[in-house]
């Protein structure tokens, strides 16, 4: 096995990203702190052709020199917005008929191995503050709640780990929609 060169990874350039079909997936970040992490949030968006990122309450917004550290550009890529409350994004989501999907763990939270999207069927994904997490408010109003199941001592992910986690679930599962 080769490597494979950049030049040779076929990869899209920014016009044609912005015009790609999208993956039904919205990705909300409900108080993050951490830039790098915002950061990495927008590279793997990017990576799945994610519809949207919202940036709510004290998650920063590009520019800025450490979300773009780990963003390698893709603030250029993925369509964002800033909102002050979380809760004002999920009740716009909610009248546009998207299914609100926070990321947490809670009681009757289905795994993420049982997640089954439905096809024409948008999802917003909600992860949570790295102290805090999704906060309750946002999780009682969630349509699911859904767990990436752990076993090991800590039972606690990295925000940037479980969106990668996630999107790549949810992404294959849809794929296989198509």
């Amino acid at each position: 096995m080769r490597k494979l060169k950049n030049n040779e990874l076929d990869r899209l350039s920014v016009d044609s990203f912005k015009l790609a079909k999208k993956t039904p997936v919205i990705i909300i970040l409900d108080n993050i702190r951490s830039l790098n992490n915002i950061g990495s949030v927008f590279r793997t968006s990017d990576a799945f052709l994610i519809e949207k990122i919202y940036l709510c309450g004290i998650t920063a917004k590009p520019p800025h020199k450490d979300i773009h550290k780990t963003a390698l550009g893709s603030t250029d890529t993925v369509d964002w917005e800033y909102a002050d409350n979380t809760m004002t994004v999920i009740e716009k989501l909610k009248l546009e008929n998207v299914k609100i999907c926070s990321i947490e763990q809670a009681e009757n939270a289905t795994m993420l191995n049982n997640f089954s999207p439905e096809e024409h069927t948008t999802y917003a994904l909600v992860f949570g503050n790295e102290v805090k997490g999704v906060s309750q408010d946002i999780v009682s109003k969630s349509d699911y709640v859904i767990e990436i199941p752990q076993y090991g001592t800590k039972h606690s992910l990295n925000i940037s780990v479980s969106c990668g986690v996630v999107l790549w679930d949810v992404f294959s599962k849809l794929s296989f929609l198509k």
